[in-house]
C-alpha cells in the first residue's frame, strides 16, 4: 500500500481532505429524492459516515471493509455500522432497502467484482425502492479534472458508457446525469450520478 492510501485510511485525514467536497457530491441525490420520504437506508462504502447525517429519520445501516471508519462513524453518529465485505452481506425480504447509496465506492473496485456487487444490491432492494449511486468518470479531453482523476487512489474510474452498461446489467435507468465536481469555480472531477430501479429479468411478473 503507497503512503498516500496509508495516509487515507486514517479517518481524521480522509475527513479532513473529503469533508469539503461531501456535499458537493451528494447534491444530486438530494436534488432528485425526497430524503424524507427514505425508509430503510443502505450506505454501501460508506466510509467514515459520510452521508449519515442525511437520513436521521430512517433506518440506516453503513457498510464500510475499513474497520476504523465504522468505528468512528458509531462513536459519532450512533447509528448501525458493520465492517464487511457487501457481498456478504445478507438481507431477508422484510429487511431489504428502498433507499441503496454507494458514494464514490465503485471506482476502487474491478470490474469483475463491480458487478458482483451490483448484481448482489439488486437482491437487497425493495421492489419500490431504488440505488442511487455517485461515481468518478475518466474523460477523454486533456483537463485538470482527468489528471486529477489519473491521481485518485481508486484505479477503476470509467467513461460514462461504461458505467451505464454495467448500471444497467442490474437496473433500469430512472437519472443518468453527469456533473462536475466544482470548489470556487475550479472543475476538479466530472462525476455521474445514477438512480435506477429493479430490472425485471426475463420470465418476471
Amino acid at each position: 500500500m503507497s503512503l498516500k492510501d496509508r495516509l487515507l485510511e486514517s479517518t481524521a485525514v480522509y475527513r479532513s481532505l473529503m469533508a469539503p467536497l461531501a456535499e458537493v457530491k451528494f447534491a444530486p441525490i438530494a436534488a432528485n429524492n425526497d430524503l424524507s420520504q427514505a425508509r430503510r437506508v443502505l450506505d454501501v462504502g460508506c466510509g467514515p459516515g459520510t452521508n449519515t447525517h442525511h437520513f436521521a429519520n430512517a433506518s440506516y445501516l453503513g457498510l464500510d471493509i475499513n474497520e476504523n471508519y465504522v468505528e468512528y462513524a458509531r462513536r459519532r453518529y450512533g447509528r448501525e455500522f458493520l465492517a464487511v465485505d457487501v457481498t456478504q452481506y445478507a438481507a431477508d425480504r422484510s429487511e431489504r432497502s428502498d433507499f441503496i447509496v454507494i458514494n464514490s465506492f465503485l471506482h476502487h473496485i474491478p470490474t469483475p467484482e463491480t458487478r458482483r456487487i451490483l448484481e448482489h444490491l439488486s437482491t437487497l432492494l425493495t421492489d419500490d425502492g431504488h440505488v442511487h449511486i455517485i461515481e468518478l468518470v475518466l474523460t477523454e479531453e486533456r483537463s485538470l479534472a482527468r489528471q486529477l482523476t489519473l491521481w485518485d487512489r481508486g484505479k477503476y474510474p470509467r467513461p460514462l458508457d461504461e458505467w451505464r452498461a454495467l448500471f444497467e446489467e442490474n437496473f433500469e435507468t430512472v437519472v443518468f446525469e453527469p456533473f462536475p465536481e466544482k470548489i470556487c469555480g475550479l472543475n476538479l472531477a466530472n462525476l455521474i450520478y445514477f438512480k435506477g430501479r429493479i430490472k425485471l429479468r426475463d420470465g418476471s411478473d
